[in-house]
């Protein structure tokens, strides 16, 4: 494993690095799990630990599952709650990787590959500081990337800039889609501009275009993560949230991205396929409304792991996650507890391609 820093350090998209889709073929998925005295789960570690099994078990006949842990004593305790769910575990791996939070998308490492060569994966180290320094302390969840980058002795790029895996969405071939509201706001990057931030994601994850929406959903701690509202399911092709509730917060931002979805085109002038997915009702607990969304899912390589909410539109949101992936299996999980920690599986996962 090695480190390239520095400006005079050649940059991965220039190497022919770039960024795959989800739906592209994966080697693992990761994940990081939660503790029981963790704080993204209050008083509900119990209550989220059903579909924590459930998702892995989903998993079992796709592909391998990579879980880091603090410690003998935490893995000990994921097996327990595989074990008392019935959950398949032979495909489990476990890895000595300490995070604060379970929500690996953010703070795990980007795989990036290339055809041909000595070294044709890598990972980008993006900086990370918990959502704009919301939930300190984050600086284990910080070195996950580079950690993994050792044990599997793949050679990792630092941009030297905070972004997380959640803010942004590939389809493998150029484009990236993202969100002003998060990926612009002055909590992560204020001394960089949009185009400097333009730049750095054209240069450490090869893509060519970068197409901005707006805002996300009410409740999203985030600030605004396109994986809650908008996501790539084919080259050309996005599934999009839309709240026909014109008293709901969500109403006005996602018709505007919609709109502006509509008018949008890939670099070849191809224009964007946009398919349109319901939401389900709003949930709010303490005060608080939840970011549920059924924009949340996870792409493995024979399912998809899709977040239902006990909701009137689980079974349209699964009708549409089956037209757009035929050859997977749809796999709806109750996530009325986990969205409680305020995200769901497109959070929880980061995909390691093959």
């Amino acid at each position: 494993m090695f480190e390239q820093r520095g400006p005079s350090a050649p940059v991965p998209a220039s190497l022919g690095y770039r960024m795959p889709a989800e739906w592209e073929s994966h080697a693992a998925t990761w994940l990081s799990w939660p503790r029981p005295d963790g704080i993204s789960f209050p008083d509900a570690y119990e209550k989220i630990m059903p579909a924590f099994a459930r998702m892995v078990d989903a998993l079992a006949d796709s592909e391998p599952v990579c879980i880091n842990v603090w410690d003998a004593a935490h893995e000990a305790e994921v097996r327990r709650q595989l074990t008392r769910a019935g959950a398949r575990d032979g495909h489990v791996r476990f890895f000595r990787h300490p995070a604060y939070e379970p929500w690996c998308r953010d703070h795990g490492p980007i795989f990036l590959k290339r055809s041909g060569g000595d070294e044709e994966t890598t990972i980008v180290d993006w900086d990370y500081n918990a959502w704009g320094g919301k939930y300190p302390p984050h600086d284990l969840d910080d070195a996950v990337p580079t950690r993994i980058a050792e044990l599997l002795g793949l050679p990792v790029y630092a941009p030297g800039m905070i972004l997380e895996g959640g803010s942004i969405e590939v389809n493998g071939d150029g484009a990236l889609l993202t969100t002003t509201s998060c990926l612009l706001n002055p909590n992560r990057n204020p001394s960089l501009s949009k185009e400097t931030i333009e730049q750095r994601m054209r240069d450490y994850l090869g893509v060519r275009q970068i197409l901005w929406l707006g805002d996300g959903i009410e409740g999203d701690d985030t600030d605004g993560h396109i994986d809650d509202i908008t996501r790539f399911v084919s080259r050309s092709s996005v599934l999009t949230v839309v709240e026909p509730n014109d008293e709901d917060p969500n109403h006005g931002p996602l018709e505007e991205n919609l709109h502006a979805l509509s008018g949008m085109c890939l670099d070849d002038g191809t224009p964007l396929e946009v398919r349109q997915l319901p939401m389900p009702k709003r949930i709010d607990r303490e005060g608080l409304r939840l970011p549920a969304s059924y924009a949340n899912f996870y792409i493995a390589n024979n399912a998809v792991l899709l977040p239902v909410f006990a909701d009137p539109a689980d079974g349209e949101a699964e009708a549409v996650l089956a037209a757009a992936f035929p050859n997977r299996k749809i796999f709806p999980i109750d996530c009325r507890e986990v969205i409680w920690g305020l995200g769901a599986f497109h959070c929880l996962t980061q995909q390691q391609p093959e």
